[in-house]
């Protein structure tokens, strides 16, 4: 479900309301720019995603740093 979607408290909505006026303010008032602002660095938190995953082996990835062996029964 789009994140959009999901039905949201009362706090989560006001906040979500504030940092929609400050990313606006910050912007000049300009609500188109200032969605070009988060476009961009949504870009580059999913730039720092991908690096993050190809620097993690695969093993880590599927699970086996919880214990691909499990010696103990008990």
């Amino acid at each position: 479900m789009p994140p959009c979607a999901a039905p949201h408290s009362q706090p989560d909505t006001d906040r979500l309301e504030a940092t929609a006026d400050q990313a606006i303010a910050a912007c000049g008032g300009n609500a188109r720019d200032a969605v070009k602002a988060l476009l961009v660095a949504n870009e580059y938190l999913e730039a720092e995603v991908r690096e993050l995953q190809a620097a993690v082996s695969s093993g880590y990835a599927r699970g086996y740093r919880f214990g691909r062996f499990k010696t103990y029964t008990g």
